[in-house]
């Protein structure tokens, strides 16, 4: 059987249950047609020495390698740089002792893990694919800086047998930051299998219009401030509708003592905190349509629920979101652009009916479990057979 190593710098652990969960569902996709081993290193302040957890999940084999290091300020960077490669040193070994040695290495997310996987292809001659997500290449991120950082990730794409960015205007910035590769392609993030199979609660008059928002609650990415501007603007139109906001994260508790500032009545506008997928999944069923404002994205994932629950979409033109929103399916503005949101908002409530839910469904299998695991097994199966 066809085996494969995801090594990443994001992954669900003991501290933080939600760190790079796209990846964890992408393996889980992986793991319905060959055998996957996730190696997740670990920067741990409060462990004294290596330890490993060895856990399986949803058919994933997930070694954890939490390692210690130094709090001092002029040794912790030293300490975590040699820890991180002696995790590695120890992870690998229990990976092939454990799992056996992989066919194909799965690098998600540049820098440091795709420098582990050039090595693993040129050590053992264990070909590659790096998956990205990132937005820091964006112009208006310019957060990909370094020298040393910038030849590194340019050398593992070019050894790279596939790079596969979330978007098409990912991969387009990645190449103009000089990631140069001919073996480009797209793939999608994940959506679970039940957000395809919710029953929707139809609009029952004269009930208010549900719109919902869901984000990390980054207000320099998501803009969830100027969503709230929005709502006070349309609500001094009309008052047949209300806003659910969903999530946590740096300024969820700035957003909502904004929320106060503007006077948004608790019966226009609900704070519900982070919610586990399932419960995700009933909200969506319960939305007349979704909104995102964000200034930058990649392929967000809420957009792919969204659709898969039949739920239409107002949000931003930004990053890869006119890859996944079209007229059949929502409704795209300019970012900060508030007047426009608020009048997107104010013609969703009256022709909502004229979208299809199940046109939206069908639009999004191919964000589900079996068509992108098939995919990436796919690219697995052209990298093997073209190093034979």
């Amino acid at each position: 059987m066809l085996k494969v190593l995801y090594l990443s710098p994001w992954y669900p652990h003991r501290y933080d249950a939600m760190l790079g969960l796209f990846v964890r569902k992408h393996a889980e996709a992986v793991a319905r047609y060959c055998g996957v081993c996730v190696l997740y290193l670990f920067a741990d302040e409060k462990v004294r020495e290596y330890e490993v957890v060895d856990q399986v999940t949803n058919g994933v084999r997930e070694l954890y390698v939490y390692y210690p290091f130094s709090n001092f300020p002029f040794l912790r960077q030293l300490t975590k740089a040699f820890g991180f490669l002696r995790a590695f040193r120890k992870g690998y070994a229990l990976v092939e002792e454990r799992f056996g040695r992989p066919d194909v290495t799965q690098t998600n997310v540049l820098t440091r893990c795709g420098a582990l996987s050039y090595w693993l292809k040129k050590r053992f001659g264990i070909p590659y694919v790096v998956v990205e997500h990132w937005t820091r290449y964006l112009p208006s991120k310019d957060e990909y800086r370094g020298f040393f950082r910038k030849r590194v990730s340019e050398w593992v794409v070019r050894s790279a047998s596939y790079v596969l960015p979330v978007s098409e205007h990912l991969s387009n910035v990645m190449r103009q930051q000089g990631l140069k590769s001919d073996r480009y392609r797209v793939v999608h993030n994940v959506v679970d299998d039940f957000f395809y199979d919710a029953e929707k609660m139809p609009l029952i008059p004269p009930g208010r219009f549900r719109f919902l928002h869901i984000s990390c609650f980054s207000e320099s990415a998501k803009n969830v401030c100027g969503i709230l501007r929005a709502v006070k603007r349309l609500s001094e139109k009309r008052t047949d509708f209300s806003m659910t906001m969903v999530g946590v994260g740096p300024d969820y508790e700035m957003v909502r003592n904004y929320a106060k500032e503007l006077c948004l009545s608790e019966e226009l506008l609900s704070f519900l905190g982070e919610l586990p997928p399932d419960e995700v999944c009933r909200r969506f069923t319960e939305t007349d349509a979704f909104v995102l404002f964000s200034n930058a994205e990649n392929a967000p994932v809420v957009i792919s629920e969204a659709l898969a629950t039949g739920t239409p979409v107002i949000s931003t033109n930004v990053g890869g979101i006119p890859e996944m929103v079209d007229d059949e399916s929502g409704c795209l503005i300019n970012p900060g652009d508030e007047e426009a949101l608020c009048d997107r908002m104010d013609w969703m409530i009256d022709h909502h009916a004229d979208y299809d839910a199940e046109r939206l469904r069908e639009k999004a299998r191919c964000y589900g479990y079996d068509e992108v695991g098939r995919f990436l097994v796919s690219c697995y199966e052209d990298v093997l057979a073209a190093n034979r």
